[in-house]
């Protein structure tokens, strides 16, 4: 009998990386898919990316409405109340076997709660990993960990974190990350397209750059981001190409929005910015650092820099906290939000010397066959109160001043 699995994404970048796992879902023939939206994916204001997961040919099967109406923490928590509401009712309907959700959003917790109150199977993907920028991240992950009964993690790491939080280890699954699916297939923009589509001049640097807010100290992303834009503008003026995309929408996103278009009503040469320019471009423009004499590097605090980068020997310019504590390659320089700082690790990274080496750089996130081992351990665990009913494994025992 097929199974009916459950997919949540609640944006853009969390679907790229759940997109090769909905791909193995489709294509195995003992489970189908359902396909619920949610979030910024339906918010006009953040990119509103519907169209992009049509154009992959995936059928959207529920729309849940997550309200943020306000850009702030009062709203987040009032949104995640919603989001487990309608989240819910979308159960309800569907009636799935058992709902993924992935990472570490407050859309997701929604989606987990839900669904684990309601009994339904629940299996959660990249959990145990870290970043201790103060973004909320790991509290939210963590918690998503332990409200679910299934784990699908990026590495042996994250997978001995949960373990250590008490998990049965026939529930931790080390899968590699979803994304180096994608980068395995070659799936992405070529050099003409992107250079068609964005007036791309190889022979000058290319930023791809994504900034988005740190959750505990939203209030001052319209300062943090006002001096990162300085920078990008004084690299813009020295020949650099900056392909600028909108943030996610969490409390401080807004704020990030509304000096974008500030940027862009300025009109200077070198910047263009996009609410989103999908993951086969987003892929694309990564993939130009393999080129021999290409100079591209990924700006900003988005986890993408840290964990996708290295599978295209891209150099990484990480800004600010948000990443603090996340597993890395050496492909990674870190900066503050100073102009001097950005600008200074930008053009080390664009150095031949790091671009070498970022060529070469180990990559900790897999191999590229994550959705296939996901999708097969979704088809063949067993539905029963042993995988509903979860066990701690840690006993409490003081043993020489510590706890096991």
């Amino acid at each position: 009998m097929t199974r009916i699995i459950a997919v949540f994404t609640g944006n853009r970048a969390e679907y790229g990386l759940q997109y090769p796992v909905l791909r193995a879902i489709d294509d195995h023939p003992d489970l189908d898919y359902r396909l619920i939206v949610s979030g910024a994916h339906l918010d006009d204001n953040f990119g509103r990316t519907l169209a992009e997961i049509e154009a992959d040919g995936f059928s959207i099967h529920a729309e849940v409405k997550i309200d943020m109406a306000e850009d702030n923490l009062d709203a987040t928590a009032q949104a995640i109340g919603s989001g487990v509401m309608s989240m819910g009712q979308a159960l309800k309907e569907l009636r799935p076997d058992i709902l993924v959700v992935y990472a570490d959003r407050f859309e997701g917790l929604a989606a987990v709660v839900a669904g684990t109150q309601m009994n339904v199977p629940t299996a959660h993907i990249e959990g145990g990993d870290l970043t201790e920028g103060g973004a909320l991240d790991d509290s939210v992950r963590h918690a998503m960990t332990k409200l679910a009964h299934l784990h699908f993690t990026t590495n042996q790491q994250a997978s001995n974190r949960i373990l250590a939080m008490g998990e049965e280890d026939w529930r931790v699954h080390t899968v590699g990350f979803p994304a180096i699916d994608l980068i395995a297939d070659n799936n992405f923009a070529t050099k003409d397209e992107l250079v068609e589509r964005y007036g791309l001049d190889i022979e000058k640097p290319i930023i791809l750059f994504t900034q988005h807010s740190v959750t505990t100290e939203f209030e001052r992303a319209q300062e943090q981001t006002r001096s990162v834009f300085s920078a990008l503008k004084k690299l813009a003026e020295d020949g650099h190409q900056i392909i600028a995309t909108y943030p996610n929408n969490d409390a401080g996103g807004r704020a990030i929005i509304g000096e974008l278009l500030l940027l862009k009503e300025q009109n200077v040469p070198g910047i263009q910015i996009h609410r989103s320019v999908g993951r086969y471009n987003y892929h694309g423009v990564l993939a130009l650092a393999r080129l021999p004499n290409a100079r591209v590097v990924c700006v900003g605090n988005s986890s993408s820099g840290i964990k996708e980068t290295p599978a295209f020997g891209c150099p990484t310019v990480n800004i600010g906290s948000r990443q603090t504590g996340r597993l890395r390659a050496e492909n990674v320089i870190d900066a503050d939000y100073s102009e001097a700082a950005v600008m200074t690790a930008v053009r080390k990274s664009l150095s031949k010397a790091f671009r070498a080496a970022s060529r070469t750089c180990n990559n900790p996130y897999g191999i590229g066959d994550a959705g296939i081992k996901i999708a097969k351990e979704l088809a063949g665990i067993p539905i029963d109160t042993r995988l509903i009913r979860k066990r701690m494994t840690l006993k409490g025992i003081v043993n020489e001043g510590w706890y096991q």
